[in-house]
């Protein structure tokens, strides 16, 4: 898995056909926009995990959450003034 810190407007390619642009948000949100085939299927989290009937099967599925806060190695240092 790849995480990244991005910035309004910037955009991941994927192949030489998916570009998945960040356009901004808030602390809780973000809005993409993906520019894809149309063969790509592409299918929001909460729409696969609600067409999955089992319980069972539903568990199975990857779940990503977001770390509330970086370990302290990884926070960037604030000069003094």
């Amino acid at each position: 898995m790849l995480r990244l810190t991005v910035s309004p407007e910037e955009y991941l390619m994927i192949n030489d056909n998916i570009k998945i642009i960040f356009l901004g948000g808030s602390k809780n949100n973000m809005r993409i926009m993906v520019d894809a085939p149309r063969d790509v299927h592409i299918v929001r989290s909460a729409a696969l995990e609600n067409s999955i009937p089992s319980p069972e099967e539903r568990a199975k599925l990857p779940k990503y959450h977001a770390v509330p806060d970086a370990p302290e190695k990884y926070r960037s240092r604030k000069a003094k003034r």
